[in-house]
């Protein structure tokens, strides 16, 4: 069973730089039936139970037209996760994963992302199945399903780009 913290055969953690890059501003906050890291499942099922999110004010007002999609993608702030791990363990085999090649909610940046299927909404609460969060994550933003979601706005020349290489150009700073 996994362990709260503990550093496993092979995984490696680093000293992480301090934060001075980013600031978040969460506009909600996400009730699941998961008090402990050790019971919330590894990904969010869309047969799971029904969790709520709550938007804050004054972010209510930007869940206009949300009803029309069956599906969300939920982003929000792993709370509880440690963030000093590069190299991960997650079958306790001492077989290590790069941080960025698994889901683990443990990252440099620990944001999870879940689609979750809408059943209803309530003012400023959704009730939704999929999650796989702790009761009392911090919402950080709410977006339709890309695959259900058609831009809105006109085109522009990069939405025609296709089968083209670009090399990324090195920004000195």
């Amino acid at each position: 069973m996994v362990r709260l913290n503990e550093i496993r055969d092979n995984e490696v953690a680093i000293a992480p730089p301090q934060a001075e890059d980013a600031a978040l501003v969460f506009i909600g906050r996400i009730s699941t039936p998961w008090t402990s890291r050790l019971e919330t499942p590894r990904q969010g099922r869309p047969d799971g139970p029904v969790c709520t999110i709550e938007i804050f004010e004054p972010w209510v007002a930007a869940l206009k037209g949300v009803e029309r999609f069956e599906r969300l993608e939920v982003l929000y702030w792993l709370h509880q996760s440690r963030r000093d791990l590069v190299l991960q363990s997650p079958a306790s085999n001492g077989e290590v994963h790069g941080t960025f090649s698994i889901r683990s909610p443990v990252r440099p940046n620990p944001i999870g992302t879940s689609i979750v299927a809408l059943e209803k909404i309530e003012g400023n609460r959704l009730f939704v199945r999929g999650l796989d969060c702790l009761d009392g994550t911090p919402l950080i933003d709410l977006k339709p399903d890309r695959t259900l979601f058609k831009p809105i706005a006109p085109p522009q020349p990069g939405d025609f780009e296709t089968g083209q290489v670009h090399m990324c150009k090195k920004i000195d700073g």
